[in-house]
């Protein structure tokens, strides 16, 4: 991926994502045209994070409830990075808390290295498959609805 100047700024926020969450250590990660592959490591445990537990037979470790975000948490991380390249777009094209981002984000916790290694493949082989991909707008056109008509 060649990035523009929308693309550096969503690269280089990620980048600094130790820097605000130092339980955090990156791994393998893409800026595509329209969204962004990373691996996020939870490297320790942070302060004021509650701790995992099994409620009604399901795992409950760091989910956040509406309106009560639990800090450092992934949901935590993720936000505070798509608000802060927001913030930066939006700056760029004299727009206000316009959000440049899908609403939602899809996880996945990788416990087994074999599941570690497939992701990070998907990762890096993405870039190659971005024109078969239905997220692609060039691709397909129900997916005309971002905000700003120009790629990261």
């Amino acid at each position: 991926m060649q990035l523009n100047s929308l693309g550096h700024i969503a690269f280089n926020c990620w980048q600094t994502i130790p820097d605000h969450f130092p339980h955090i250590e990156l791994d393998t990660f893409v800026v595509m045209p329209n969204h962004l592959h990373g691996i996020l490591i939870i490297t320790d445990k942070p302060v004021g994070a509650q701790h995992c537990s099994a409620l009604n037979q399901h795992l409950d470790c760091n989910t956040e409830q509406f309106g009560k975000p639990v800090p450092g948490s992934i949901s935590t991380v993720t936000r505070s990075y798509k608000g802060v390249v927001s913030k930066r777009i939006n700056i760029i094209w004299q727009t206000k808390g316009q959000s440049i981002w899908q609403h939602n984000f899809y996880e996945h916790i990788g416990r087994e290295q074999k599941s570690v290694d497939d992701i990070q493949q998907y990762i890096l082989n993405n870039p190659q498959r971005w024109a078969d991909d239905p997220e692609n707008p060039q691709r397909n056109s129900d997916h005309q609805d971002f905000l700003f008509d120009i790629s990261f």
